[in-house]
């Protein structure tokens, strides 16, 4: 007689990371590591690691780097680039490079790409961010077909490729696991429907983040549909700022100087935190549906309200 157990929730954590800029950066990456390990011991499933080249809080330059690190200290956590801007890099090196990580973590290595979020990041590498939606489809195109063993000639008008192709097949059949970021515009979640692989988003509580998310779930849908492909609600990961603690009153005092330097001084600019706007409280980010800061039962809302 068997038991019928419903499907399981996964948990994971976005680590952009966010670091402030008095930090010391070797300390810094070490208790990224360190905190990986703990989420492992708490039977988290997946960590999403950022890649980014300026504003310096978020430090991780090569996601690949962090994971292979991570790996060595973890047994199951599955370690997810999060997500690697394509229009940074040569598609043949991604794909070689994600092969290569992919068959070191045993599997747990998955590829989430995207068009680069940071305009900064975009400026210094003389990228004009118009184009960098055409780069990643471009590159997401070519990193697909290498998966699949093609060798392929193209070029266009920021990399060339000559009978390209893999030296060694993917540890996962056919290919690592793949997401594609989708926000806003249907771009990245038309990219990941064509394909058939994930998407992954940020989310809000509030209507209009609800109504992005329907938009953007029925581009992924009508965009897979067209290429063949069949896709469910369990290939869509969805990030969400949390703070948990035993009281809402604890959870706000304590989550209050990290949320709000953050959209301050990280996403504000300059404005000094002393003369911080009241949208920029935790008590407005709460209420407009930005962060979920309190108990576990206003996370269990919360989550059921998505």
């Amino acid at each position: 007689m068997s038991t019928y157990r419903p499907p399981r929730m996964k948990f994971g954590i976005f680590l952009g990371p966010f670091h402030r800029l008095e930090e010391n950066p070797t300390v810094a990456f070490e208790r990224d590591l360190e905190l990986l390990e703990l989420l492992e011991q708490l039977d988290f499933d997946e960590a999403w690691i950022g890649e980014h080249h300026s504003a310096g809080w978020e430090i991780i330059a090569s996601p690949e780097l962090f994971i292979v690190a991570a790996a060595e200290r973890t047994k199951k956590l599955r370690l997810a680039s999060g997500v690697l801007s394509l229009p940074y890099q040569h598609p043949l090196i991604v794909a070689d490079r994600f092969v290569q990580l992919d068959h070191m973590t045993r599997g747990r290595a998955i590829l989430g790409i995207g068009p680069g979020a940071l305009s900064s990041d975009a400026y210094m590498l003389g990228i004009n961010p118009l184009d960098q939606r055409r780069m990643m489809n471009e590159a997401l195109d070519v990193i697909m077909r290498l998966f699949h063993g093609e060798v392929v000639t193209m070029e266009t008008d920021w990399f060339r490729l000559h009978e390209a192709r893999l030296q060694i097949a993917p540890y996962t059949h056919p290919h690592p696991p793949m997401a594609v970021a989708a926000a806003g515009s249907p771009a990245g979640a038309q990219a990941a429907g064509r394909h058939g692989i994930d998407m992954v988003s940020f989310a809000g509580l509030s209507e209009a983040s609800g109504q992005a998310l329907s938009r953007t779930w029925g581009w992924y849908e009508e965009a897979a549909g067209e290429a063949g492909h069949t896709v469910s609600r369990d290939q869509w990961r969805l990030g969400v700022p949390f703070y948990l603690a035993d009281s809402r009153e604890q959870a706000i005092a304590e989550a209050r100087e990290g949320y709000e330097r953050e959209l301050v001084e990280y996403f504000g600019g300059t404005i000094s935190s002393a003369t911080q706007p009241d949208a920029a409280t935790i008590e407005a980010g709460i209420e407009q549906g930005g962060a979920i800061v309190g108990t576990p039962d206003d996370a269990i809302a919360g989550i059921e309200r998505l």
